[in-house]
């Protein structure tokens, strides 16, 4: 069973190639866009002079929630691309999680889906660090002394490694305690009668714990821990310069409804 978890490349007795983590991956992506076009339809033909009911009044929700989270972790100045970005992984995160309650296997009990999101969340840290820093960037391999280098080189893997082996641990205990679970009640029998059905009864708690609960709890962690490890490397003087560009733009629109009321106010007048 433990084998089966890292060999993501397996092949039908037809010789088709499939992946269970893949294909996983994909039912979830699908629900999200599903969910998606729901959403845009009827964000069409609500009024919004009317308190939203229904999905609009959850997307609303989940949509607010993830602005606060972004503001609060990465700053108003990342909102723009941050919230876009970490309302879609919060929710491929949790229905993921998730995912083992419909029969399929989830994606994060194999260790590439996990590692794939981990990698990205590391790239976006490097990328946001050497955007604002430019070619200060290589110096934080360097501090406080050139010495350090070696160690600054090891240490700098450390967020991929705990985002992934995060997710994937989590995921990993649940399925093997639920199918020991599933696998004992199976063997037992009285008087010759197996009592696998008995596992109905002990096992939507288990579910409760390792798929709800605990998907609920990995996937806000996964993403606060992101956003803070990306926030981090915006310095200070980036979000100054973001906030006097910010004030330069809104100063220009002011400035060009001020000229557009003139002009307006002239054509009156004449």
């Amino acid at each position: 069973m433990i084998k089966s978890l890292f060999d993501i490349s397996k092949y039908t007795p037809n010789g088709i190639w499939w992946n269970p983590a893949l294909t996983s991956s994909l039912c979830v992506m699908l629900v999200i866009l599903v969910l998606a076009i729901i959403v845009k339809i009827k964000s069409k033909k609500v009024n919004p002079l009317e308190k939203p009911k229904g999905i609009m009044l959850v997307a609303e929700i989940y949509v607010e929630k993830m602005d606060k989270m972004v503001e609060e972790n990465m700053g108003p100045h990342a909102k723009k691309i941050g919230v876009p970005i970490f309302t879609f992984l919060y929710i491929y995160l949790f229905i993921g999680m998730i995912w083992g309650l419909t029969g399929m296997t989830s994606p994060f009990t194999y260790l590439f889906v996990p590692l794939s999101l981990g990698i990205y969340t590391f790239l976006q840290i490097h990328l946001v660090s050497a955007y604002f820093t430019r070619w200060n960037y290589f110096k934080r391999y360097t501090s406080p002394f050139a010495i350090f280098l070696p160690i600054n080189l090891i240490s700098m893997w450390s967020p991929l490694l705990s985002l992934s082996f995060r997710l994937f641990g989590n995921a990993l205990a649940g399925f093997v305690i639920l199918s020991m679970v599933y696998d004992v009640f199976a063997k037992i029998s009285i008087a010759g009668v197996s009592l696998g059905f008995a596992a109905a009864f002990v096992t939507p708690v288990l579910h409760a714990y390792f798929d709800v609960f605990s998907a609920y709890i990995q996937t806000t962690v996964y993403i606060l821990l992101s956003m803070q490890l990306i926030g981090a490397e915006i310095p200070e003087d980036g979000k100054i310069q973001y906030s006097k560009r910010k004030l330069a733009r809104m100063k220009a629109k002011y400035n060009k409804q001020l000229s557009s009321t003139g002009e307006v106010s002239s054509v009156v007048n004449k």
